[in-house]
C-alpha cells in the first residue's frame, strides 16, 4: 500500500518517475524521484497529516482526498522504517 500510494503521487503530479533500491546492511532503501512540482520545505511534513492538501491540490476533481502519504507513513513506521520528502537532484522534482 506504502508503495502504491506515492507512486500514485507521483503520477498524479509529474511526467517522469524513477525507482531506485538499494541494499544497505538489513534494510532496503527506496527512493522514488520525480519530475514534478514539488512540495515547499515548510509543506513536507505537513502533507504526512491526514486529510491535508497542498492548496494546488485542493480542487475535488484532483482525485485525492489528503490520505496517501498519511497511509504511506504509518506503513512504513510499523515496519519500523523511515520516510521523508526532498528535492530530487535526479529529476529536479520531489525524491
Amino acid at each position: 500500500r506504502c508503495l502504491t500510494n506515492l507512486l500514485l503521487n507521483s503520477k498524479r503530479y509529474a511526467n517522469k518517475v524513477e525507482i531506485s533500491v538499494q541494499s544497505k546492511e538489513r534494510h532496503l532503501q527506496i527512493s522514488i524521484d520525480d519530475d514534478g512540482p514539488g512540495i515547499p520545505i515548510a509543506e513536507r511534513e505537513k502533507v504526512f497529516r491526514p486529510f491535508y492538501r497542498l492548496d494546488s491540490a485542493r480542487n475535488l476533481d484532483s482525485g485525492g482526498v489528503g490520505l496517501g502519504l498519511s497511509i504511506a507513513r504509518d506503513a512504513v513506521l510499523s515496519h519500523g522504517g523511515q520516510i521523508y520528502l526532498r528535492h530530487s537532484s535526479l529529476l529536479g522534482g520531489l525524491k
